[in-house]
Parts: structure tokens; sequence; C-alpha cells
């Protein structure tokens, strides 16, 4: 708060002077004006001097716009999309946006009432720097030539239609591709149907009608719930034979994992790991954080993720940890404890050692149920 008085009261005093400057100089004109024959009248440097030392006070204070640099010598100047600046005039911009004026530059420098530019791995690299929300844009949107007109409101399709995908960003050119490729990326959906969080082979496992029994025992309503970097949709697509509401988090690197995630009818949320959730508070019934949520993370990160996640979980509500990955000794002393501050009563705490690892790596899979009240 002292900083922010402080702040204005800078602009003020800007301002104040700004005024009495250019009074001084309409005044003294004006007399001049009166006792000699009408010359033109040149601004004294030290008055130019001044008023562009406030202008450029103020600008660098409120930061509403790139400051514009130019060469007095090539008499060149760094033009800014005239979109950018209409949109930040209507709409605060994240300020990490101002730290790559480049990238944001390459996005916003379009045509408007025009068709976008196809530019979704600017967009990516935009939002994993921090710039996000990204600004809104006046073009529309690029769509496939021929969409396939036939979706299944199942979430374990047969197959997911390649023509609703517009690919010339990927390596690979269809599903099919993707699915040699990487068989375990859930471009499938057909080959999950009978096995994707049903299994028990481990202690690592949590099947969905466990985890729906364990909520029941303890008279724990599950209707909503997100599941943070959840790629194609699996968690949510399970959830919803159960008539439940699971936002997915993802990212389109290097393949369309938010097109897959919608063609199964379930709902993808263009969201990195270090976003703030966009929901509020206390409104969901769990959380679940898959293989996008491990030891990779900072771990400051990671606490501001999961303290953001305790933030939306309602009272009662679980944070499901799938199958958290990291080093033994880390689990013992980072990350048990990281966990542990938020006072979560331990449903289920499993641990494993993590299969041909050099660096004694192990994963746990924790069903930790939030406090009722606090």
């Amino acid at each position: 708060m002292g900083f922010s008085m402080g702040l204005n009261l800078v602009l003020l005093l800007a301002m104040v002077a700004t005024n009495i400057l250019s009074l001084y100089h309409l005044s003294s004109t004006t007399y001049q004006s009166q006792t000699k024959p009408p010359t033109q009248q040149q601004v004294p440097d030290y008055l130019i001097h001044q008023l562009q030392t406030i202008r450029a006070t103020i600008n660098h204070l409120t930061r509403h716009h790139p400051s514009t640099t130019i060469d007095t010598n090539s008499k060149t100047t760094t033009t800014i999309p005239q979109d950018l600046l209409l949109y930040s005039r209507l709409s605060p911009i994240a300020s990490s946006c101002h730290n790559h004026p480049d990238l944001l530059h390459n996005y916003m420098s379009y045509t408007p009432f025009t068709l976008c530019p196809h530019d979704t791995d600017l967009q990516e690299t935009l939002i994993l720097h921090g710039c996000h929300p990204l600004p809104r844009r006046r073009c529309f949107s690029r769509t496939p030539s021929k969409p396939s007109s036939s979706l299944s409101s199942n979430p374990f399709p047969s197959s997911l239609p390649d023509s609703n995908v517009i690919w010339s960003k990927y390596n690979c050119k269809s599903f099919s591709c993707l699915v040699q490729k990487s068989p375990n990326l859930g471009f499938d959906p057909a080959s999950e149907k009978s096995s994707s969080f049903l299994a028990f082979k481990s202690e690592l496992d949590l099947p969905v009608t466990q985890f729906l029994d364990l909520a029941k025992a303890a008279n724990s309503v599950i209707r909503l719930g997100i599941d943070v970097g959840g790629a194609t949709g699996s968690f949510a697509a399970r959830m919803k034979l159960y008539n439940i509401t699971i936002l997915t988090t993802t990212m389109n690197l290097g393949a369309p994992y938010s097109e897959a995630a919608a063609l199964r009818g379930l709902v993808p949320l263009h969201v990195p790991l270090q976003q703030r959730l966009p929901l509020f508070d206390g409104v969901l019934d769990v959380v679940r954080c898959g293989h996008a949520v491990n030891r990779w993370i900072p771990v400051i990160m990671m606490e501001f993720l999961f303290y953001d996640v305790d933030r939306v979980l309602r009272g009662g509500g679980y944070l499901w940890l799938d199958r958290f990955f990291s080093k033994a000794s880390d689990l013992e002393n980072v990350y048990g404890p990281l966990i542990g501050k938020l006072g979560y009563k331990k449903v289920k705490w499993a641990t494993a050692n993590k299969p041909n690892s050099k660096n004694g790596e192990v994963y746990l899979t924790a069903l930790l149920q939030k406090p009722v009240s606090k």
C-alpha cells in the first residue's frame, strides 16, 4: 500500500509540474506576442528536457506501453502493433509479456478482421515464458479445411478423426502416427477403455472405483475436479462415465493434446503449470496431479502449486498425486515435508522403486483429504 501511495504521489507531482511548465510557456508566449511583431517561437531547450524527463518518468512508472526507441542518426523507430496499443488500453496484459517484446509484437502483428496467423507454436512459447493469459486478437481462428461433422460423445471412441486437426505445426500428420511413436500418451482412446484407471497391479495404482468407495465411506461427494497436466484427458474420460465433470489442463507441446481431449468430448484448459488455476476458491471435490507434476519442477514453484490446489479444493476435497517421482532421499527430506505442510489426512500413501532407475528414484501415489474446516 505504501508503494502504491508513493507511486500515486509521484504521478500527481509529475502532472502538476507538467501543467505549470506548460502554463509558464503559454503565458510567456502570450506576453511576447503583445509587445513584439509575430515571430516563430521556439520552445526553450531546458523546457523540452524537463517535459521529456517527466513523460519518461510517467511511462516508466505506469508501464502502460513499452518505450519506443528512436535512433537520431538512423531515424528508425520501433513500431508497436496498433492492436497491442489498443488492447493495452482496454485490459491489463500479463507483466511477463513485457519481458519478451519481440515475441509479443510478432503475436500481435496481424491484419484485423482477417484470418489469424497460424502461430500456435509462438503462442505456446509466450505462455511458457509467463505471458498468460495472452492478449485477445480481432481475427478469425483457422479451422481444418474438411472437418468431420460426426463427432462421438463417447469419451473412448474407436478412433479420433485426423481431419479435425491442423497438423502443419507437428512432425506427425495423423493420430495413427502419434500412437505408433508414443502408444501411452492417450491418442488411442479405444485401447484405454478397459484399462485406464481400472486395474490394480501394484500399491501405486488407485482405481477410480476404489477412490469413489473411499470418498463415499467418508461421506464426501465427488462431482467436480481438475486434472493438472492431464494430456489427452484420460482421467476425465474415465470419470465422465461416472457422471463426474473433470477439467484437464494441457499444453500442445509437440502434439495436439488439446484437440484430442476435445474430440473425446472433454474440456481442455490451455494453462501452463506455473499459472494460477482459473477457478474460484473452494469449488472442487478432487484435484489430480499426474506425470506432469514431478521433481523437475522447482521446489518453490511446486509449493505455490500445492497451495493453489488447496485454494480451489473445498473442505473435505481430495488431492490425488499419481505416480509422483523423485529421488528417495528428496521424497523423505524435501517433498514429504512440503506435502505435509498442507495438513491433509493421508488416505493413501504408497511408494515403490522406479524401474530401471540409476539415481535411486521412487514413485509416490498419495490420496490426501483436505480438512473440512480450517
